[in-house]
């Protein structure tokens, strides 16, 4: 993940709400599945961006790990206001996929 922000703290807490973000097909987080490409915190106008991809274009359950990154990070920060930004720039791969992630998916 590129991690696009100057506040590691902030950028750690938005990383463990989107742990608790599944795949639910994989029941693999988002995080280790390296759908997460950046999170990007702007302190001045209290805005989050954040850039993440799918596995697919067509992933069947897009729309639903679309709304629980949504909703973790608006949960963890609501007095930011949030950009979603979904990209298929560069495309997922498995290589993406962390080490936890791969020890869980016995790849």
């Amino acid at each position: 993940m590129n991690e696009r922000t100057n506040n590691s703290v902030k950028c750690a807490m938005a990383l463990t709400a989107l742990y608790q973000v599944f795949d639910p097909e994989l029941g693999i987080n988002v995080v280790d599945m390296g759908l997460i490409y950046a999170i990007d915190f702007n302190e001045t106008k209290k805005q989050i961006a954040c850039e993440m991809t799918l596995s697919t274009p067509f992933c069947p359950m897009g729309d639903s790990i679309t709304q629980g990154v949504k909703n973790a990070l608006e949960q963890a920060f609501p007095e930011y206001t949030l950009s979603l930004e979904l990209t298929f720039d560069p495309p997922w791969t498995q290589e993406h996929i962390s080490e936890e992630g791969r020890i869980y998916l016995n790849n």
